[in-house]
């Protein structure tokens, strides 16, 4: 069976995705998905075993000169190779207009969430099949439901597994040591930079070796003031998502803020310490073993809110203590 699988971003989004690929591939041996997703994410699909082509789109650099994208040689090679495949089935499991505009292509049914499940109703009128997945749980296990329904088995009650091999990624020659993923998206969705500093005191007075990833500019000058004069703590050069993959996977541990690679981390079974403020974890938190989740209690935790700071009662000294109890657990992978 070849299935089409629409999801394109984002990256915790794609991350999400995983366990159902590998429920799939349980209950139908045979199955195979082609997976078309963004540009910048098009690495992780080809780490699972029941991805046979990723085909990546650039929406996001399209949506910036829409008509001409739209008659751009790349744009008409992606339709032409979507038309001229044979699928048995297309799942948007995004349930946006935009992935759903994408199932056109795909010449196959199309399944997808119901209106009462999907992010954006309108998105309803271009699928075939539809869906009833509750909101209420995390987004894991509704795409892990939506896949068992349209593909006719019930998910395993268990924890979902990824199916991602942290083994394969990682460095077996490098020395423990601790990551530190800063970067995110929303201002209030950072943890206060003095935090950091004081965790990277705290665990370097322990030993511990602490490399520091980052992405931009901003995120670099914040590491490297983090790492000043702390002969344990080192910043690391600009990565690809492969690179930093292989860096998570080497990791002993991991403290994360919200982003999408704290779920990478979860996703290769790296033990980690989330911390959450404007959001909660309940439905998107990471997902996995030995995930721990801290989450603020100032005046806007848990608001939504994109800019007003709320980790003032998140402290270092919290944090580390939740560190160490990973750290000394038995069962550490």
């Amino acid at each position: 069976m070849r299935v089409l699988l629409i999801k394109t971003s984002s990256l915790g989004d794609v991350i999400h995705t995983l366990p159902a690929l590998t429920d799939a591939l349980r209950a139908l041996p045979d199955i195979r998905f082609d997976w078309v997703v963004e540009e910048g994410f098009a690495e992780i699909p080809a780490w699972h075993p029941a991805v046979a082509n990723v085909l990546p789109v650039a929406i996001r650099r399209w949506r910036k000169q829409p008509l001409r994208s739209l008659f751009s040689d790349e744009w008409k090679r992606f339709r032409e190779r979507l038309q001229d495949s044979h699928y048995d089935l297309v799942i948007d499991a995004q349930g946006l207009l935009k992935s759903a505009w994408l199932t056109r292509y795909g010449r196959a049914p199309v399944a997808g969430f119901n209106r009462d499940s999907v992010r954006e109703p309108l998105a309803c009128r271009f699928y075939d099949q539809t869906y009833f997945v509750s909101r209420e749980q995390h987004a894991i296990e509704r795409v892990r439901q939506l896949f068992g329904q349209a593909l006719g088995y019930q998910p395993s009650a268990e924890l979902g597994d990824y199916g991602l091999d942290r083994e394969q990624l990682a460095d077996r020659e490098s020395e423990p040591y601790l990551l530190f993923l800063h970067g995110t998206t929303w201002p209030s969705k950072h943890w206060p930079e003095a935090q950091w500093r004081d965790l990277a005191e705290r665990m370097c007075a322990f030993g511990w070796p602490i490399r520091l990833p980052w992405s931009s500019d901003e995120e670099r000058a914040r590491a490297e003031r983090v790492a000043e004069g702390l002969e344990l703590v080192s910043v690391l050069p600009r990565l690809s998502l492969a690179g930093i993959a292989k860096v998570i996977a080497s990791a002993r541990a991991c403290v994360a803020v919200d982003t999408g690679l704290g779920h990478l981390a979860a996703a290769l079974d790296v033990p980690t310490v989330s911390l959450y403020g404007p959001t909660v974890p309940t439905r998107v938190g990471a997902y996995g073993r030995s995930q721990v989740h801290l989450c603020a209690s100032g005046p806007n935790a848990g608001s939504g809110d994109r800019q007003k700071p709320c980790f003032e009662t998140l402290l270092a000294e919290q944090v580390a203590g939740e560190l160490k109890l990973l750290l000394r657990a038995p069962d550490l992978p």
